[in-house]
């Protein structure tokens, strides 16, 4: 093994959670709708108090639970190494919304900025990541599991489904235990309409664009971190 490229690849897939990272922190601070990644986190934290980083660990440990029962004996060991990585992201995402505070663009139209941002921020630092071949991130790898036994789709599309599923579950979550539309979903005063297209919005947008960004990001790493960008994980 090539330890000087074996680096890299480790190198780019955590720069690809702190992307991944900024990008949830832009949604949450634009207030018109979490990402899918961090939705039910962001949900969960608001209900119990506690902090983001540490509901992203508990709720990516249940992703990798669900990816035991839905392979089963086709469920690798390593693949259990994706709860470090979800402990890396969890700092990570404490980080950034120590880091950028309460910033926010001022006005409707700067918050949906922001929002668009965020889904090109973790379009790209999901395929970052997965250009390194290293390991899967939990939602991920949960999205891949459900897409090896579902044939005839393809990986983009079942992440739009499983996006679209996570961020409705937050949001009656949110209804249920809080009786409005809470945790980062969508607060400070916008029409619960306004918030729920938010959140859809997001859940689509990612899987969406990611195909676009994977022409852009994946032949760069590849080269760097294997020296061939003809190899492709085009999802």
């Amino acid at each position: 093994m090539d330890v000087k490229k074996f680096c890299f690849r480790v190198l780019f897939y955590v720069l690809g959670l702190l992307v991944m990272a900024f990008g949830v922190t832009f949604a949450a601070n634009s207030i018109l709708g979490m990402s899918p990644v961090n939705s039910i986190p962001a949900v969960l934290s608001a209900i119990t108090n506690t902090e983001m980083g540490t509901c992203v660990i508990v709720i990516f440990s249940l992703f990798i639970v669900a990816q035991i029962v839905i392979l089963r004996r086709e469920f690798r060991l390593v693949n259990l190494t994706q709860l470090i990585f979800s402990t890396i992201f969890g700092f990570f995402v404490d980080f950034t919304s120590v880091l950028m505070n309460s910033f926010c663009l001022p006005t409707l139209a700067g918050r949906a900025v922001m929002m668009i941002l965020s889904l090109v921020l973790i379009a790209i630092g999901v395929s970052a990541y997965v250009a390194t071949d290293l390991i899967n991130m939990p939602m991920e790898g949960m999205t891949l599991a459900i897409t090896q036994k579902v044939k005839g789709k393809t990986f983009r599309q079942v992440k739009v489904v499983v996006d679209t599923t996570t961020v409705v579950l937050a949001l009656v979550l949110s209804l249920i235990f809080m009786g409005t539309i809470q945790g980062n979903l969508g607060i400070d005063g916008y029409p619960t309409s306004l918030v729920f297209v938010g959140t859809i919005v997001s859940a689509v947008g990612v899987g969406t664009v990611m195909g676009p960004i994977q022409k852009v990001v994946l032949p760069p790493i590849r080269k760097i971190c294997f020296g061939d960008s003809a190899k492709s994980t085009s999802m």
